[in-house]
C-alpha cells in the first residue's frame, strides 16, 4: 500500500482527476488548499508584482493506492508535465505505508 499526494494549482483539478481514473485509482479525497511561495530571493526584473509571498489557489489530493498502480500514474503525469505550456505542474509523491488496517 502506497500514500500518494499530489499537489498542483486549481485549474489542474479535471486533470488530475483524469489522470487517477487512468491509473485506476478509483478512491481519493481532495480539498482546495493555498500555496504559497516566497520570491524575495528572486531578482527584482522577474519579480512583476514586487511582492514577497505570492498566494496562489491550489488542490491537494491524497489516496491509499496499490502499488501496481503507482508507476502508470507517474508516466502519465510526467508526460502531462511535459507538454505544459505553464509554469506550473503536477507534483506527485509517493510515501510506503508501513502497516495500515487497509486491504
Amino acid at each position: 500500500m502506497k500514500l500518494l499526494i499530489i499537489t498542483a494549482i486549481k485549474e489542474f483539478e479535471k486533470e488530475i482527476k483524469q489522470q487517477l481514473k487512468n491509473a485506476k485509482v478509483s478512491t481519493f479525497s481532495y480539498r482546495d488548499v493555498i500555496g504559497y511561495r516566497d520570491s524575495t530571493e528572486d531578482a527584482i526584473e522577474s519579480n512583476w508584482f514586487s511582492s514577497e509571498m505570492n498566494k496562489t489557489d491550489s488542490i491537494l489530493f491524497y489516496a491509499f493506492v496499490q502499488e501496481e498502480h503507482v508507476e502508470a500514474l507517474f508516466e502519465n503525469i510526467n508526460e502531462f508535465n511535459v507538454q505544459q505550456k505553464t509554469l506550473s505542474n503536477i507534483h506527485l509523491a509517493v510515501v510506503n505505508i508501513e502497516k495500515s488496517n487497509q486491504k
